[in-house]
């Protein structure tokens, strides 16, 4: 395979984190909607609005070997520019779709966690679409994609971690739900994890996520603590009796050991790169 990468969706918080881990190493491009003025003199990002711009002229433009998804918004608009995409991915020899799904395509099971052969089967809107979008690539040859299912993704800047800061700040209520049982990940060993994924050319599908199993509200007591955050409210949520999982488990498609992440280190990242954050503050 070439080493030419788009990411769609670059600005946001998963895309722009691929972006700078596959820049160093690879010939890099990415699309952005929203209004960015770091990327608007950029030769390499492309501005793209899903409902009037044309993916098609940036794919020919471009000619990309990989064509990483992590698109946001209305989910007809994605799936009319997947279309697109998944023609051009079948008919270009040397070109791969790596698509970011989610844990919500397994969100109606709740009994277990989710392997990566499990059945599909969701009752949200996000998952349904998930689900459509994972059932198309996976029409495409094996050796054209990479779907790669994702848990709740922390990390210093993710909206999860802010949402909790902002809580703690203003004395507002953040929601907790007890009874459900998650994984989850970070968005630096996300960008590790693709880096890999793509140096390897693998192909299949592949939950990157940790390898245990926690409450929601337990993970959000450690890391609160952690942080030494102080008045937050919790909202516990309960939504069923016993517990529920909405939880991804690697298990076939397991990457290397250095490349896997346990609760414990994901809790220590958000921390870690806080107190290195507060340092350089200083």
């Amino acid at each position: 395979m070439g080493n030419r990468i788009l990411i769609l969706g670059a600005s946001g918080f998963i895309g722009n984190k691929l972006y700078k881990e596959l820049l160093p190493y690879f010939d890099v491009y990415g699309t952005y909607n929203s209004p960015n003025l770091e990327f608007e003199n950029n030769t390499i990002m492309f501005h793209f609005d899903m409902k009037n711009d044309n993916i098609g002229s940036i794919l020919t433009t471009l000619k990309p070997n990989f064509i990483i998804s992590s698109l946001k918004g209305d989910f007809n608009d994605q799936l009319s520019v997947h279309r697109i995409i998944l023609d051009y991915v079948l008919e270009t020899l040397d070109c791969k779709i790596i698509y970011l799904s989610s844990e919500r395509v397994f969100d109606a099971k709740g009994k277990f966690p989710s392997y990566e052969e499990d059945i599909l089967s969701s009752n949200s809107a996000v998952g349904k679409f998930k689900i459509k979008q994972e059932k198309a690539i996976g029409k495409l040859p094996s050796c054209k994609y990479a779907i790669v299912r994702l848990p709740m993704v922390l990390g210093i800047n993710s909206p999860k971690i802010i949402q909790l800061k902002e809580a703690s700040k203003h004395k507002a209520e953040f929601e907790v739900f007890p009874n459900l049982v998650i994984s989850a990940t970070t968005v630096n060993k996300i960008a590790q994890q693709i880096h890999y994924i793509i140096n390897k050319n693998l192909e299949g599908i592949f939950h990157l996520s940790s390898n245990d199993l926690i409450h929601h509200s337990e993970l959000f007591y450690e890391i609160t603590n952690k942080l030494e955050l102080k008045k937050v409210t919790f909202k516990k949520v309960y939504t069923s009796n016993k517990d529920r999982y909405l939880a991804l488990l690697p298990k076939q498609n397991q990457l290397p050991k250095n490349y896997q992440i346990t609760l414990k280190e994901i809790i220590d990242d958000c921390v870690l790169h806080e107190a290195v954050e507060s340092l350089k503050d200083n």
